[in-house]
C-alpha cells in the first residue's frame, strides 16, 4: 500500500502529529500499548488514566517514551477519585498533551502551558466549550451522541458546525461516529480539524480490549447484532448517560437505577480494584451527595464494563461502544487502519469536489 501523505490542519499543527486522527482515553485499553502504535503511525494517543493509581500512571508515561518518540496525551476525568493526582503526574512528567473531562481544568492548562504542553477539553455542548475556553483549552473534543459512553444529546452532523462556528478559532477533534475515511472527511468538511475514534482503535491488533469482543464487534453474527443500530443509550448504568453494546445484561442494567446501598457497596469495591484510598470517597459522599452519588454509580459499573473489556464476557459483561460499529468489520493492525483511513479520506474529499464541481459547471 502507498503510504499516505501527512494531513495539515490546526489539530495535527497544535500537537505536531502527521494525521488528524486521536485515540481517546478508553479504561483497559488505551493503554501504553495502543497510545504508542497510534502516535507511531502518525495519530495522537491518549492514555486512560481512569484505572491507574499515580504511580502506575508514571509508570506508564515513561513506557510510552520509551516505544515513541511522537506526540502522546493522557486523559483526567477530573470528577473521579484519583484524577487530580494522575493530573499532577503528568504535569511533572511534562505529557506533551493533556485532555480533561467533567471538570474545571484552570489549574492543570497554567501548569501545561508553562512547558509549551496542550490542553484538549471534551465537551458535549455550547456552554462547557466556553467554559473549557475560559479555563485555557487550546482545543476541543466535540463528543456527539453517536459516541460511546459519555456522548451529548446532540448528534456530530450537528454539533460540528454548531461549536466551529460559534468559536472559530479553536481547534476540534470531533468524536462519535467516525471510524473510516470517508467519515474523516465529512468531520473536516462539517468544521474539525481531527476525528477521535475510540470503538475502531479498539478493534485492532495492538488493543488490548479482551479478543472475544473484537470479534463480536466485528462480526454481528456472533452476537446477533452489532450493526449501528445495536446500541442502548441510558443514564442507568453508570449514572451519567452512556452508550453501550446492546446484550441481554446491558438492557437488563439500563432498565432502572441500582440501590443506594448496592451503588455504594460496589462502588467501593471497584474504588479498592483501582486503588483508590476508601478516605478519599467517603468524604465526598457526606459534602457533596449528588456529585458523589453520580461518582459511586460510575464506580458501581466498573465490574461489569471489566467482565467485557478485560475478560470477554459479552453475557456477563458491558461494553462501551459507539454507532460506528456498524463501520467495523475487520481487526487489522493499527498502522495499517491509519493508512487505509488517510487514503480513503483524501480520494471521498475528491470525489466530493469533482461532484461538487460539476454540478457548478452544468
Amino acid at each position: 500500500m502507498m503510504a499516505a501523505p501527512a494531513i495539515r490542519t490546526r489539530i495535527t499543527s497544535l500537537f505536531g502529529c502527521k494525521y488528524p486522527l486521536i485515540l481517546p482515553g478508553m479504561s483497559w485499553i488505551s493503554d501504553p500499548n495502543l497510545v504508542s502504535a497510534v502516535s507511531n503511525a502518525g495519530g495522537v494517543g491518549i492514555l486512560a488514566t481512569g484505572p491507574l493509581s499515580a504511580d502506575e500512571t508514571r509508570n506508564a508515561i515513561r513506557t510510552i517514551r520509551s516505544n515513541t518518540d511522537k506526540p502522546f496525551g493522557i486523559g483526567t476525568t477530573l470528577l473521579m477519585p484519583g484524577a487530580e493526582a494522575n493530573a499532577k503526574v503528568a504535569i511533572e512528567e511534562q505529557v506533551p498533551i493533556i485532555n480533561i473531562s467533567l471538570g474545571k481544568g484552570d489549574w492543570i492548562a497554567e501548569r501545561v502551558h508553562e512547558y509549551n504542553g496542550k490542553i484538549l477539553a471534551t465537551v458535549t455542548n455550547a456552554k462547557h466549550a466556553q467554559s473549557a475556553i475560559d479555563s485555557g483549552a487550546d482545543a476541543l473534543m466535540l463528543t456527539g451522541h453517536e459516541a460511546a459512553a459519555h456522548g451529548g444529546d446532540v448528534t456530530s452532523l450537528v454539533l460540528i458546525p454548531c461549536i466551529s462556528k460559534r468559536f472559530p478559532d479553536v481547534p476540534i477533534v470531533a468524536a462519535g461516529g467516525f471510524a473510516d475515511g470517508r467519515t474523516l472527511s465529512a468531520a473536516i468538511a462539517l468544521g474539525a480539524d481531527a476525528v477521535a475514534m475510540g470503538s475502531r482503535f479498539a478493534t485492532t491488533k495492538e488493543s488490548s480490549l479482551a479478543h472475544q469482543m473484537k470479534e463480536i464487534i466485528a462480526n454481528p453474527e456472533l452476537s446477533g447484532g452489532s450493526t449501528e443500530a445495536d446500541t442502548i443509550y441510558g443514564k442507568n448504568f453508570d449514572g451519567i448517560p452512556a452508550r453501550v453494546l446492546k446484550s441481554a445484561e446491558s438492557s437488563r442494567l439500563n432498565k432502572k437505577p441500582a440501590s443506594l446501598p448496592l451503588v455504594i457497596y460496589r462502588a467501593f469495591n471497584a474504588a479498592q480494584k483501582m486503588n483508590i484510598p476508601l478516605y478519599k470517597v467517603i468524604p465526598g459522599l457526606i459534602t457533596q451527595f449528588d456529585k458523589m452519588y453520580m461518582v459511586a454509580q460510575f464506580g458501581a459499573a466498573t465490574e461489569s464494563l471489566m467482565k467485557a473489556t478485560v475478560d470477554g464476557n459479552y453475557d456477563e459483561g458491558v461494553q462501551f461502544i459507539g454507532q460506528s460499529q456498524g463501520l467495523i468489520e475487520d481487526i487489522p493492525a493499527v498502522d495499517e487502519l491509519v493508512q487505509r483511513i488517510i487514503l480513503e479520506a483524501i480520494e471521498t474529499s475528491s470525489q466530493t469536489y469533482e461532484t461538487l464541481s460539476e454540478k457548478r459547471m452544468t
